[in-house]
């Protein structure tokens, strides 16, 4: 029977390290993408081998892939009657479980049906999750944490996709089977944390009705803005691999695999490069930099450059994206503490606006001009970097963003 003592947060932190909070988001941190990422590494392969998908297809499956990260503002009625702590690790179970039987229906309808379901528990898990980071890491150690979390991610995809290059052609393994593997990892590792682990409770009680601030205006905007530019890299970036340049399954896992090694060893720099400069200055570099990445990828098409330069430039989009962490600590800074939870679920829908829509208007563009896509994505870069120039220096309650002076703190 899973454990449901309640241990309050101070006193958990005394516990040895294996019983610890932050060892339970380490645990969950590896668990997600070990199926996640499997899932993403196989699927741009499997789709156009088991199902004829081009671009259009592609599109419309994300789409649907995003309707639950557009929903995920219902955690907040979840948890009404379900702790954070439990909610997160039955979204990780229902993600695990749905991407172990995603080969047993190869085709268009019975691919959605099965990516629905998986992006249920990712995307109730990625919001939960989200909360109870910000909950139970202190502030002062955030950024150097929530690096260390990226790492041991990045080690957990690693490590599935070192198997895959290693075995899928030695063995001539299966769709099947590899994504039957990774989802019964996954739900092997969310079973332990479910009895291995007593509930969390955190000092602050969460509001639990959805919370909509003024003074959150800049954070919601960004993560408006992070939503939309997001998926054109996760649709079509590595899309464009397979579709352009042939990558077979071992190829693409390869590419990911030199992703998440950088990831591995940069993200926690990354964390402390984010304490010492700023959330400000590092979302400024982060979306300076994906508007020259998204522009070059336009030049893929437009000039025919190859596909040395598409991998590295694959590897330098991933690298930037882990930095989105500042806008998490961003707002840990900003916010009230009970306000943590709601906000993040209405975070995650705000985030998922322009995914439900985005990839399949996008993937009717791609079949017309590719680079296109991409321009479009350099723009939504520069328009974050013009939003991310309005975070101060030192964010607090009352000085949200620069327009906002050293007002107190408004309850709006």
């Amino acid at each position: 029977m899973a454990d449901m003592r309640t241990v309050p947060l101070h006193e958990a932190r005394g516990y040895p390290v294996l019983r610890r909070p932050t060892t339970l988001l380490f645990l969950m941190a590896a668990a997600m993408p070990i199926a996640f990422a499997t899932w993403s590494a196989l699927l741009n392969n499997f789709v156009i081998e088991a199902a004829g998908f081009t671009g259009v297809e592609i599109g419309w499956l994300h789409t649907v892939r995003e309707i639950p990260g557009f929903l995920s503002i219902g955690v907040i009625a979840i948890i009404l009657v379900l702790r954070e702590q439990v909610l997160a690790l039955l979204a990780l179970l229902t993600l695990g479980m749905a991407t172990a039987v995603t080969a047993w229906f190869p085709s268009f309808g019975g691919i959605l049906a099965v990516t629905m379901i998986s992006s249920v528990g990712f995307h109730y898990y990625e919001a939960v999750n989200q909360s109870l980071q910000l909950q139970w890491i202190e502030k002062g150690r955030a950024p150097q944490t929530l690096g260390l979390i990226v790492a041991v991610g990045s080690g957990a995809s690693l490590l599935a996709y070192g198997l895959l290059v290693l075995t899928w052609k030695a063995f001539d393994l299966s769709y099947a089977f590899v994504y039957l593997a990774s989802g019964g990892v996954t739900v092997a590792i969310v079973l332990y944390c479910l009895f291995a682990f007593p509930q969390f409770e955190a000092p602050d009680p969460q509001l639990k009705h959805i919370v909509l601030r003024r003074r959150y205006w800049l954070y919601y905007a960004l993560q408006f803005m992070a939503g939309a530019r997001r998926q054109i890299f996760i649709v079509f970036a590595a899309f464009m691999m397979v579709e352009r340049f042939g990558f077979e399954v071992h190829e693409v896992t390869a590419l990911f695999m030199i992703n998440f090694l950088a990831n591995m060893a940069l993200a926690p720099l990354m964390g402390r490069a984010v304490g010492r400069f700023g959330e400000r200055n590092a979302l400024i570099f982060e979306y300076a930099g994906l508007i020259g990445v998204f522009l070059a990828y336009g030049g893929i098409y437009w000039l025919g450059w190859g596909v040395v330069l598409a991998a590295v430039l694959y590897v330098i989009d991933h690298l930037f994206f882990a930095l989105a962490f500042a806008l998490k600590t961003y707002f840990q800074k900003i916010a009230s503490p009970g306000d943590i939870a709601p906000t993040a679920a209405v975070a995650f829908t705000i985030n998922h606006i322009a995914a439900v829509f985005l990839p399949a208007l996008l993937g009717y563009l791609w079949v017309v001009s590719p680079g296109a896509v991409f321009a479009l994505a350099a723009g939504m870069a520069g328009v974050s970097l013009g939003l991310a120039l309005l975070i101060p220096r030192h964010p607090e309650p009352g000085r949200e963003t620069v327009l906002s002076g050293g007002l107190p703190a408004a309850a709006e």
